[in-house]
C-alpha cells in the first residue's frame, strides 16, 4: 500500500457487530469529503471475505465480535496487505487491548464515545501514517521516534517551528505535522503543553 498521490477520499472499511454504532460512524465518515466508506462487516468471517475485494486504506475494527475478535481481523488484514493501516474501535480504553492492538500493527485506538470531528481526524491521521493512541504515563515517550523526541526537546528549549526545522534539516511543514502527531501520541492539545511537560520532565530528572 503506497502513499496517496491524489486528493481522492480515503477508503475506509468498518467492522462492528452493533449496527447502530456502525451506521453512526458510516454517517460521520460519509459527511466528510476527505473520507469514503467502501465496506462494512459485522463478523470476523464477513470481514475476511470482504477485505480482499474492497482493499481499504484504513480498516476500523471493533475488538469484540460474535465469532472472534478484532485482533483476528487485523492479523489477517496484515497478511493480505503488510502495510494495512488500522484503527481499533472500542468502548473501553484498557491497557491489554492497547497492547494487543499495537502488537498486530494497529495505528491507534478510537473510542465509540468519540465526537464526530475526532473520528474524522483520527482516520485522516492514520491514513497519513500517524498514530492516535490514548495518553499514557511519561514512559510512553518511548513510543516516539528519535526525531519526535528531539522535537520535544527543542520545544522545551523554546525553539520555534522554523528553528526546529533548521536544526533538524527538515521542512517547517514537516515539523508542524510531527508536532501534531506528538500531541496525539501524548494526549495533549497545545504546543505549550508539550513545553510544560518537557520542563517537568527535566526538573524530575526523567530520561
Amino acid at each position: 500500500m503506497t502513499a496517496k498521490l491524489t486528493d481522492a477520499p480515503v477508503r475506509v472499511m468498518i467492522v462492528d457487530d452493533h449496527e447502530v454504532v456502525r451506521r453512526g460512524i458510516v454517517t460521520v465518515i460519509d459527511a466528510s469529503p476527505s473520507l469514503s466508506v467502501v465496506g462494512e462487516a459485522s463478523t470476523v468471517d464477513e470481514a475476511l471475505r470482504r477485505l480482499p475485494a474492497v482493499r481499504p486504506e484504513v480498516l476500523i475494527v471493533d475488538l469484540q465480535l460474535p465469532d472472534g475478535t478484532g485482533i483476528d481481523v487485523m492479523r489477517r488484514a496484515r497478511e493480505l496487505e503488510p502495510l494495512q493501516k488500522m484503527l481499533v474501535l472500542t468502548s473501553f480504553d484498557d491497557d491489554s487491548a492497547l497492547r494487543e492492538s499495537r502488537a498486530v500493527g494497529a495505528s491507534g485506538m478510537l473510542l465509540k464515545s468519540s465526537r464526530s470531528r475526532d473520528i474524522v481526524v483520527a482516520i485522516e491521521r492514520v491514513a497519513e501514517g500517524l498514530t492516535v493512541w490514548p495518553a499514557r504515563a511519561p514512559e510512553e515517550d518511548d513510543e516516539l521516534s528519535a526525531t519526535d523526541q528531539r522535537i520535544v526537546e527543542l520545544i522545551g528549549d523554546g525553539c520555534t517551528n522554523k528553528e526546529i526545522a533548521d536544526e533538524l534539516g527538515i521542512a517547517e511543514k514537516t515539523v508542524k505535522n510531527r508536532i501534531t502527531a506528538i500531541l496525539h501520541a501524548l494526549g495533549l492539545q497545545r504546543r505549550t503543553q508539550v513545553a510544560a511537560r518537557e520542563a517537568a520532565r527535566r526538573r524530575a530528572g526523567w530520561k
